[in-house]
């Protein structure tokens, strides 16, 4: 009896040992199918497979066209109210009357503010190279309207041209300029940049939270490497995961003020913030609102200061002094400094000169070039995307017919 049971002991630990080894290489296997699959899809793109890429782009664009078409015929009562409201609003505009100043008016501020709005979105997303639109716009028409406001000693620029172009007003201006006038004037650029930001980082929030709700694995590299760090979360070791996992239990177990917290400081991992949201089911608004406060108010507040502060006009003198002081290179490398301010400083004044125009030309030459490098690699690695999401489909439907057969 004893060896019988003994038997049966060995046998039944035998079984539960297949069935785990045969569970262990069922899901090496699909790991593994998982990941040339994967691999297949980044292979779509323009300067590998041109020809499929496109036909994968169109096609894909074709079905989210026709879903998007589907959403707003489901909504044609909201569709139509916004169709009526817009039609009121174009007859106002190109009929003549006293209220074309205020139609104008609206305009231009409207423009102004879709402008830095739509910058916004674009730094979120980083161009496709991962270069914050601060950096290139807001933070050097911040700069400017610091430098101007010392050497006019006024923010009341003449509009227009403002804020294409920075002129002093011609009255003079008793007093001096304070801090929190300059505040004032790039407030409404900075608080729509702000929330720009946090509209760009809605994606990653309805990504996860669909993914949630559908039980549907989304093929997104910031997804995946979540889950993983949530299968880990406790033999994390370094200070990355560790980083990681610290926003992710903010998020989670404080909620608001979780979110107003990350989202109110510099945080290059804001978007775990956001998938950790939609992951966890967070309520929109809750999520929304406290990104929107904490990004277009407390955080922009924080970057205005900050840049206002370092280019103010004693502290610029201070820094390019400092240049000149380095030994042996100093002078020399002191000296296209205190002549590009000068250059500004006179052209505040309407005094521009030929030779400081062409520097600036040149300058300019260059910046827009780099910024049209930036929207063409950005508009390709949409292509890239939108054809990797219909390659994805393929190997969808594919496995669908294998099951079925």
């Amino acid at each position: 009896m004893a060896e019988n049971g003994t038997d049966c002991e060995q046998r039944r630990v035998g079984t539960a040992k297949e069935q785990h080894n045969g569970r262990f290489t069922d899901s090496s296997f699909l790991n593994e199918k998982k990941r040339r699959e994967r691999e297949e899809r980044q292979s779509v793109v323009l300067w590998r497979k041109p020809f499929i890429t496109l036909q994968y782009f169109i096609l894909e664009t074709l079905i989210n066209l026709k879903e998007w078409s589907v959403k707003l015929w489901h909504r044609r009562g909201m569709v139509g109210s916004l169709l009526l409201l817009l039609s009121g609003l174009t007859v106002a505009y190109y009929i003549e009357g006293t209220h074309q100043q205020y139609v104008q008016y609206v305009e231009k501020k409207c423009l102004w503010c879709a402008y830095w709005v739509g910058l916004g979105i674009l730094s979120s997303v980083g161009l496709g190279t991962g270069l914050h639109t601060f950096l290139l716009y807001l933070g050097p028409h911040i700069a400017s309207v610091t430098l101007a406001a010392y050497e006019c000693n006024s923010v009341n620029f003449p509009e227009p041209p403002y804020p294409d172009e920075i002129i002093c007003p011609d009255e003079g201006v008793e007093g001096s300029i304070s801090l929190w006038s300059i505040i004032s004037k790039v407030r409404l650029e900075a608080c729509m940049w702000g929330a720009g930001t946090a509209i760009g980082e809605l994606p990653p929030y309805f990504m996860a939270r669909a993914a949630r709700l559908s039980g549907a694995e989304p093929d997104d590299e910031e997804y995946e490497e979540f889950e993983e760090m949530l299968e880990h979360a406790q033999t994390a070791q370094d200070f990355a995961s560790r980083a990681k996992l610290a926003v992710q239990n903010l998020v989670q177990k404080v909620g608001f003020l979780g979110i107003l917290a990350c989202a109110s400081i510099p945080n290059p991992l804001f978007d775990l913030a956001g998938i950790t949201c939609g992951h966890f089911l967070v309520p929109f608004w809750t999520f929304f609102g406290a990104t929107l406060i904490g990004k277009a108010i407390i955080k922009m507040h924080i970057q205005k200061l900050f840049v206002i502060i370092t280019f103010s006009k004693h502290i610029v003198e201070q820094m390019v002094a400092l240049i000149g002081a380095v030994p042996s290179i100093g002078p020399s490398l002191q000296k296209p400094f205190q002549e590009y301010l000068e250059a500004q400083r006179k052209k505040l004044h309407h005094k521009a000169e030929t030779g400081a125009a062409q520097g600036e030309n040149w300058l300019s030459w260059a910046f827009e070039k780099l910024v049209i490098i930036m929207v063409i690699y950005f508009v390709l690695s949409i292509i890239n995307s939108m054809a990797q999401s219909y390659a994805k489909r393929v190997q969808q439907k594919k496995l669908s017919l294998e099951k079925t057969q």
